[in-house]
């Protein structure tokens, strides 16, 4: 890789004494339900700053279906949900956080109820789902399918109410501000404000996933990675950039975006099949559609390539037609949109990119390996995931560590008596005088090498292409001094995808969500063994745990 990469700290010019400087005992980067959850708990200590690209609203939560995973039922316990996300990840997730998640878990659903939040109930029994990899019915949910939607606006009102809080939207997060080695706070520009400088004695990452690197995404535009790219500037470490989940189940209509199906369809009982109508999961795994998703996503592929068909169905007759539309009151308006009579139609479906596994790597506090840096949610690589996410597990990671990030980031606020000030930092890049750019064209360039070279299935070969390219691209894209978010974000997912493709080279075997057509077994060597990558001044530093 060209040297551009690594050299260049920051993605634009500022000196502290030429902006608007601001100051917050706690700064969130993202307005999800992680930085939300965190944002609530930090107030507790002190003023929080909640800054957003977009609206608060805007977020991969928002577009989250299915539910939250929480031991509820009698029948269920503790030790069984553990297992299950131990089973799905595949060797690679961390005991501790798991444990962590599933035993606060019911809390945090107690607090989302208190708060508000409304789940779906028959009398005052909370109405549980089954989806792919859980031994148990576990599933709560919101509104049939917009659970997501729901917790959002959950904790947007609270926040929204807590007088400790304030919430920048339409502001976006340049870079992390270094201050001897310890974040500082953030770079932003505000589309109405220009650019600020936000000090905090703490900041928290929880800019969600990356899901918008790929051509095929159920993420909406705002998933570009940029959280993962300001780490890697900063110099923290990341974890496990290898490991992307693709969800099984999107609606295919030549020429419209993709929109999930929830997993929960098929766990109410819907087939996959193909234009024959033939079911073709029981082929591929004992647990049929409720395999884990990494096996559903594989077999669908396997299918579309052996039929050279451009896609796969999804039979929802079996749960009948009156239950499937009070279920899944949203999927069923979306079908509706799109002309297909679900009573007599199955829906065509294929993969798509959903949730980004690896991360910011964080310790059991969710603190970062930059010292006044933590991260929660999708952006974080806590340990709970593994090589393969366990369905639902995100919005439950979501509320229990952003609780954790929060109360952590606000006791030590509360405890640093320092003086609230700005440091001598600056950035005094100078802009390329090379060639203007069609910025748009090397985004959606990117996203399809992605999607080909480093997306259900790898090949050693392939992702070496894909490095090239990114390089290619790098010399032209990556030392351009942009003034505008769309610029900045796509030199986000330059690095990004960069990190991913070496990542995905380096781990020469398949595990969970990663598969290696080249090496196509498990390696146990690797078990328990994480990669690592890491921004030095010189070159990306990528290497395996011990």
């Amino acid at each position: 890789m060209t040297e551009l990469y690594e050299t260049r700290r920051y993605l634009t010019r500022f000196d502290v004494h030429r902006v608007p400087n601001l100051f917050v005992d706690v700064l969130v980067i993202g307005s999800g339900v992680a930085g939300l959850r965190a944002a609530i708990e930090a107030a507790r200590y002190g003023s929080v700053l909640v800054v957003c690209k977009s609206r608060v609203d805007n977020s991969n939560t928002a577009w989250a279906q299915g539910g939250i995973a929480t031991v509820t039922a009698p029948t269920d316990t503790f030790e069984q949900h553990i297992a299950d996300t131990l089973t799905v990840g595949c060797g690679l997730c961390d005991r501790r956080p798991v444990e962590r998640i599933v035993r606060d878990g019911p809390e945090r659903i107690r607090e989302l109820i208190d708060w508000g939040g409304i789940f779906d109930q028959r009398g005052r029994k909370l109405l549980l789902g089954l989806e792919g990899g859980h031994s148990a019915p576990r599933i709560i949910h919101a509104l049939g399918d917009a659970t997501g939607r729901e917790v959002a606006n959950t904790l947007i009102r609270v926040a929204r109410g807590t007088e400790n809080i304030r919430v920048f939207e339409d502001c976006f997060a340049i870079d992390l501000i270094d201050v001897e080695g310890r974040c500082g706070g953030a770079t932003t520009y505000h589309r109405h404000f220009g650019h600020q400088i936000f000090w905090a004695k703490h900041t928290i990452l929880a800019t969600g996933g990356t899901g918008q690197l790929y051509r095929e995404s159920t993420n909406p535009e705002v998933a570009t990675g940029d959280g993962h790219a300001m780490a890697y500037r900063a110099g923290a470490r990341l974890r496990d950039m290898e490991m992307v989940q693709f969800h099984p189940t999107t609606l295919y209509v030549a020429g419209a975006a993709r929109t999930l199906i929830s997993e929960a369809v098929r766990g109410e009982g819907a087939h996959l099949v193909d234009r024959n109508g033939r079911r073709f999961m029981t082929d591929y795994h004992p647990n049929a559609e409720l395999a884990p998703r990494d096996v559903v996503s594989r077999a669908i592929l396997s299918e579309m390539a052996k039929q050279d068909a451009t896609c796969m169905f999804l039979d929802t007759r079996p749960i009948g037609t009156e239950r499937f539309r009070k279920r899944f009151p949203s999927i069923n308006r979306l079908c509706e949109e799109f002309d297909i009579d679900v009573s007599t139609q199955p829906i065509p479906i294929r993969p798509a990119a959903h949730y980004m596994i690896g991360g910011v790597w964080v310790d059991e506090e969710t603190r970062s390996s930059m010292p006044g840096l933590l991260a929660c949610g999708e952006v974080a690589s806590s340990g709970v995931h593994g090589a393969n996410r366990l369905a639902s597990n995100s919005l439950l990671e979501g509320l229990v560590f952003g609780a954790v990030a929060g109360r952590v980031a606000g006791e030590a606020a509360q405890q640093d008596h320092s003086p609230n000030q700005p440091r001598p930092v600056h950035s005094d890049i100078s802009p390329s005088t090379r060639t203007m750019l069609d910025v748009d064209d090397v985004r959606n360039s990117l996203r399809s090498v992605m999607w080909r070279n480093a997306g259900i299935e790898r090949f050693g070969p392939r992702l070496t292409e894909t490095a090239e390219i990114i390089q290619f691209w790098g010399q032209y894209v990556m030392d351009k001094l942009f003034d505008d978010q769309r610029g900045w974000e796509t030199q986000n997912m330059l690095t990004v995808s960069r990190l991913m493709a070496a990542s995905a080279l380096k781990r020469e075997e398949s595990r969970g969500a990663h598969y290696r057509t080249d090496f196509p077994e498990l390696d146990p060597r690797l078990d328990g063994r994480h990669s690592v990558c890491q921004r030095t001044q010189d070159a990306l530093r990528l290497e395996f745990s011990e």
